[in-house]
């Protein structure tokens, strides 16, 4: 599963960062019992170690799943993730903000599509507004996601949402809403997780099912990070302004350096394996706006 020695990057600076960034591990973290309420799964999802791990669990009768208990408008939320090891084809593990309200939702995913034992996961990324998605970007991965904990991120603001796996960028969908199209903006999002049976279409288009003999398929959790901005009662924390107030802030208007936009470039050749945006048989009647905007 690991990158071949042709697609690294050429530059051993560039490889020295990859690996520092791919080690990084969060220097604050929430506890699950303060932050998330086990949502489902009749006792599937547990949490241990003083509310510093959680675990989720899916077996032939059922998957589980957690939310927080907190809404936020805009924000850099972190997760280390350690995904279901070995065969664990038919399973979809999910973690992802969204507003669940109506038929007029926001939602930012990512979903780990399991796989059959030697093979990779597939990373699935989607952005929803207002109900409407049709914004899948899906990658491989640099590592084996099963045998260490990896930090997934989203950087919400007003400028763009950014995807990243261990500080580095995979996917970035720009506010372009002066050109009609839409954008989270208004609607507060709670983060949701979950682990489940999709054996009908998350590996190989379901031709792969699960291998119940191999149950209980588990997936772990740690060092939840939220720089945001909370909802209550109609407000946010946050105010009007989002002008960076000290470091923590910065994600406010943080934006892609020059560093950044070099590994984003990478991930997309090397580790990128689907586009919507490149799918001209999937849209008959012509590409969505904002791919003719990038």
């Amino acid at each position: 599963m690991g990158a071949s020695v042709a697609s690294l990057p050429s530059s051993p600076v560039l490889l020295l960062l990859l690996l520092l960034a791919s080690s990084l591990t969060l220097a604050s973290a929430g506890n699950f019992y303060q932050d998330f309420d086990v949502t489902w799964g009749d006792g599937r999802g547990k949490i241990a170690n003083g509310g510093q791990l959680l675990s989720l669990s899916l077996d032939k009768y059922s998957g589980s799943g957690f939310e927080s208990k907190k809404e936020y408008l805009y924000g850099k939320i972190d997760m280390q993730l350690k995904l279901v090891p070995g065969n664990s084809a038919g399973t979809v593990t999910t973690y992802y903000l969204s507003s669940k309200k109506g038929s007029t939702w926001d939602e930012i995913d990512y979903e780990f599509l399991g796989n059959v034992s030697g093979q990779p996961y597939t990373l699935h990324t989607n952005v929803i507004t207002r109900g409407k998605g049709s914004r899948e970007e899906q990658f491989h991965l640099w590592f084996d996601p099963t045998k260490n904990f990896h930090t997934y991120s989203i950087l919400w603001n007003p400028k763009h949402i950014v995807f990243y796996v261990d500080n580095i960028p995979i996917r970035v969908f720009k506010n372009m809403e002066a050109n009609g199209v839409s954008f989270p903006t208004s609607q507060p999002m709670k983060i949701h997780s979950s682990l489940w049976n999709a054996d009908d279409w998350a590996t190989q288009g379901g031709r792969v099912k699960t291998d119940w003999s191999r149950a209980p398929f588990t997936a772990w959790y740690r060092n939840f990070n939220a720089n945001a901005c909370v909802w209550s009662n109609g407000k946010s924390s946050c105010g009007r302004s989002m002008s960076p107030q000290s470091e923590s802030d910065a994600w406010k208007t943080q934006d892609l350096d020059a560093t950044s936009n070099r590994w984003l470039r990478w991930v997309r050749k090397n580790y990128r394996v689907y586009n919507y945006c490149s799918d001209v048989y999937r849209f008959p009647q012509g590409l969505p706006p904002e791919c003719k905007l990038r």
